[in-house]
This record gives C-alpha cells, structure tokens and sequence, in this order.
C-alpha cells in the first residue's frame, strides 16, 4: 500500500507537507476478517457480488420474509450486504469465531481496513457501516437485533463515526503525520461529490454496476418499491442526512463481459463506435442478471437473459443493447425512487467511466425524458472524500464552498418521441420478466 502512495505522491509532485488533510472513499459490502495482533486476514475477502451466502438469505427470506429487516436497517435481505458475509466467515474460518468473540479478530469494509493500517484506529463511518445490514438507521449504532439475528459478536466491529470528522494522523508511510478525517462509501462519496446537498438532488454513477442516490435530507424514507434507504453523509457533530438508493448489479461489468467472455472487441471503449454502427437495437435487449437482479426487483433467482434474437442480429446489435441496458435499468430505478419519494426527476447528474461514452449518454437522456448532466470532474467518488476531509479541517469553510467547485461539461437534452420511448420500454419490461426464476429456490 505505501509503495502505491508514494507513487501516486511522485506522479503528482506532491509530498505529505504539501496535504492538508486526506479522505478515503471505498468499495462498500467487501467484507475483510483479519488478525489484530498481526494484522494479517482471516480469508480472501469477500466482495460485493459474492454469492456463497444465498442458502441463508433463502431461509431467512423463508422464515421472515425479505423485507424483515427494513424497518431498522433500509435494506432488505439480499447476498449483497456485508452482515452475512462476516457471518459466514466466522462460520467457516477455523477459530475466527473464537478470536471475534475475544475481540483479537477484527471486521472491516475496505474503510476500516485501511484507516486501521493507516493510523491503527479500527473506524467505520455511518454510510459504510449502513451497508452492513448490522447498524440501525436512527441510532447510528450497530443494532442488537441484528448482531443477534446474524450471530455477530459486537466485539470484532468497528466504532461508527461522522463521514467528516478529525480521526486521527497517519502513523507510518509517505503520507506520516498527515491528518485522515474523510470516510466515504463511494457511492455516497460521489453524492457528495456532486455537491447533492438538498432533498430531491439525484446522481448516477456508472461503473462495474450503477448506483442512483436521492438525498432525502433528515428524513429517513422507507422504500415500498425495491430502493434502499441508506445514510447519504454525516459531517461533524450535524445531524445525519440520508439518501435512497437504487443499486443495480451490472452496467460496465456487461460491457467487460462482451469483451472478454464473447471477444465481441478488444478494449471497453470500443463498444461506442460499434453500437453506433446500427441505426437502432435490432429489437435485442440484454438483461445483466448475471448474479440476481437488484433494485428495484430484488429478484436473486433472475439470471441473465439476451431476447429478441432472429437472424437479422449481429454483434453491433448486441453491443448496443448492452449499452441501453444500462440506461434501462437506470430508468427502472429512477420510477421507483420517484413513487418512493414523491419527487419527480428534473435532471440527473452523472459521474463514472462510463460517462464518456456520449451514445448512453444520450440514450440515457432520452429515456428518461430530462436532461442528463455530466460534470467536468467525472470520477466524483475521490472528490467526495477530499471535500469530506476539507470540511472537518477548515479548508473548506461550508457546502456553499462546495458548490462553487462543481461545473458542467456537457449537458445531453431528450430528443426521442414519446411513442418510440414507450415501445421500446414495453419491450424491455418483457426482457426483464424472462429473467425471473430461473434459478430455482434453494
């Protein structure tokens, strides 16, 4: 990890005296079990698409239904979340369970793992610690209900603290004596990012999955169409602010399994210039549910689908589908975020790497019918933090501060009939229940 930094120090002409402060944004739900005494893990860790725990997700869907835990979590039972993950682990690890409960093996997503080696403090904040299915929504504390259901000893887990706080100084490395006081999620680092501060600001990021986050302000909205309800931010002493959330599994990852699996191009950003060959989809659309479908169907025995094949397809059709299938399951969550919320989009901001391919982009626009906003700044997850971490240090004084730094690139405007949205919707809406059941319940 120092060998990393020091490199990112290099390139960047930057040394630690230069640094006011440094924020982490992470990869949420991956799930680390390691040793405190020597700081080694327990196992692989386990990421967030990692599925070995859906036989206890399906009883305990069984027995309580998926939604039973929402009421205090805003999540729903689902292989996604952290919880089940540690509870595996501590199942299947020789003597994890021992040491856990004794406090010598500790539990971490990829933010407690690095601040832990950063400056020993074993550390969460509110939103990663949201996404372990373990802390209550209201409290901000790991819940006993939950530690109880899961069999977790509250021994082995991190302290929660504020997004934006003063944690501590970096004890060794490059970047010794430098202040860490950020904690993100990357997808709440992103909202913030984008400056999302008042209820009803939306954004999209698109990666290996996408994630649509609603700031909801104080207010903790319980979902009733398939979103999460998840805590967007804290800073300092203020009170929480929360978000709903639409996770959707795959996006990039569909295009990286074109490339690699079906060999359809050779790099990722192909794919444009070959779904812009064809005037239109062919009437193929591609279902990612390469793992389950998430928000808003939480379907775990949908798997993915290719419908509408005829022997007129070829593989721009297919790349384009790809591509609309982003957009599409963006818009799935964009209706159930509205029905939740009562809050019609007016325009959706945009980050990620995905953003630089101007035909989702506006195939994006389009179905949604409003505009879609891509900023100058594209990869707002590392913005997030560093604004998190210049809020608890006084480099930036307020969010007002914040907003002045976000600015548009480019601004992508509907440009598609009515009709033709419809129809094409329709179809995906059938491509979408030909996914369901396959996988047969365990």
């Amino acid at each position: 990890m120092h060998e990393v930094i020091q490199r990112a120090l290099e390139e960047s002409n930057l040394t630690a005296a230069h640094l006011a402060a440094i924020g982490i944004t992470n990869q949420r739900e991956t799930t680390i079990l390691w040793d405190r005494q020597t700081g080694q893990p327990l196992h692989n860790a386990l990421v967030w698409q990692d599925t070995r725990v859906d036989a206890q997700v399906a009883e305990f869907i069984r027995c309580g239904g998926k939604d039973q835990f929402r009421a205090r979590t805003g999540l729903p039972v689902a292989s996604y979340f952290s919880g089940l993950k540690l509870s595996w682990l501590l199942a299947h690890v020789p003597g994890a369970r021992a040491k856990a409960e004794a406090g010598d093996a500790l539990f971490g997503t990829i933010d407690t793992w690095l601040a832990w080696n950063l400056t020993g403090q074993h550390i969460t904040d509110v939103t990663n610690a949201s996404r372990t299915q373990m802390m209550n929504l209201y409290s901000c504390q790991w819940d006993e209900h939950m530690l109880a259901s899961f069999n977790i000893p509250l021994a082995c887990l991190p302290e929660i603290k504020p997004s934006s706080a003063i944690y501590g100084s970096i004890q060794h490395g490059p970047l010794a004596g430098v202040i860490l006081s950020g904690l993100l999620g990357d997808q709440q680092a992103a909202l913030v990012g984008q400056t999302c501060f008042t209820p009803g600001d939306a954004k999209n990021t698109y990666g290996t999955g996408s994630f649509l986050l609603m700031n909801t302000g104080e207010t903790a909205v319980q979902s009733s169409a398939g979103l999460l309800t998840t805590l967007a931010y804290q800073f300092g002493n203020d009170k929480p602010c929360y978000a709903l959330e639409g996770a959707i599994a795959i996006t990039g990852a569909l295009v990286q399994w074109l490339r690699d699996n079906l060999q359809l191009f050779e790099s990722s950003t192909q794919i444009e210039a070959l779904a812009a060959s064809v005037p239109d989809n062919g009437d193929v659309y591609i279902v990612p549910a390469f793992s389950g479908l998430y928000a808003p169907y939480w379907r775990e025995t949908a798997r993915g689908v290719i419908a509408g094949l005829t022997r007129f397809t070829n593989r721009a059709h297919i790349a384009r589908a790809a591509l609309e299938a982003t957009a599409f399951q963006v818009r799935d969550v964009v209706f159930a975020m509205a029905k939740d919320s009562g809050i019609a989009l007016t325009s959706l901001k945009t980050d990620g790497g995905m953003v630089a391919n101007e035909l989702l982009m506006q195939f994006q626009a389009d179905i949604l019918n409003v505009p879609v906003i891509r900023p100058q700044v594209r990869e707002t997850t590392a913005l997030g933090a560093a604004y998190a971490a210049g809020l608890a240090t006084g480099f930036w004084q307020n969010r007002d501060d914040l907003r002045t730094n976000w600015h548009i690139d480019k601004t992508f405007t509907p440009a598609m009939s009515d009709e033709q949205r419809s129809k094409l919707c329709h179809a995906w809406g059938k491509a979408v229940q030909r996914s369901f059941d396959w996988v047969e319940d365990q």
